[in-house]
């Protein structure tokens, strides 16, 4: 369960009038979100650091298919486009992980290097799946600032659920070379890190 926290944002006249008819959507550790009307949503961050490293992202990312579009920015908020679908483990495990979803999260790792970002990973809870698979990232964090060459994070995700071979086995039918560079620093990770991975 999330804290309670109390939260201040410095809005002007049409962004306060857009949010008299916001709908609450859910809380995390750095803001809280809310729906607004067309199809938008606001957050609301704690820090202005938080607030700025995600608006840097977005404003970077604004034309990418997967990354939400940044209408505005303010010093704790930013605007962007809602993110539909089902949280990528959560829709893994009511539908499965098809060879489909395996290249649209390749495709998307694929981006990150394209926009240039030094954190090529992903944590499961932040890519959402909508219809037809098509997958799109909330709360981006540190994707300039800090640097991570494999999707470390997502292969826990998946080692959790008890799919990590099964994206092995639909990355290698696309990439057997980036295959054994991901298993192996995985196996590297795990043993450091003293945990066991499900064969």
């Amino acid at each position: 369960m999330k804290k309670n926290f109390a939260y201040s944002a410095d809005f002007d006249e049409i962004t306060e009038n857009l949010f008299r008819e916001a709908n609450y959507l859910g809380q995390g550790n750095n803001g809280v979100v809310y729906e607004l009307p067309n199809k938008k949503a606001i957050k609301i961050f704690l820090r202005k650091k938080v607030c700025n490293d995600e608006g840097n992202i977005l404003a970077k990312t604004n034309g990418s298919k997967y990354f939400p579009h940044l209408y505005k920015r303010g010093k704790f908020y930013v605007i962007r486009d809602m993110v539909e679908g089902n949280r990528l483990d959560k829709y893994i495990k009511k539908n499965g992980l098809s060879q489909r979803l395996i290249e649209n999260i390749y495709d998307l790792l694929l981006e990150f290097k394209r926009l240039e970002f030094k954190k090529i990973d992903i944590r499961c809870k932040d890519i959402y799946v909508s219809d037809n698979e098509k997958i799109m990232i909330i709360d981006p964090k540190k994707a300039y600032t800090r640097k991570v060459d494999h999707p470390r994070h997502l292969m826990k995700g998946l080692n959790r659920i008890g799919v990590l071979e099964e994206f092995f086995n639909g990355i290698r039918k696309i990439d057997s070379k980036i295959t054994i560079s991901w298993e192996l620093k995985f196996k590297r990770y795990c043993e450091r890190s003293n945990l066991s991975r499900i064969e």
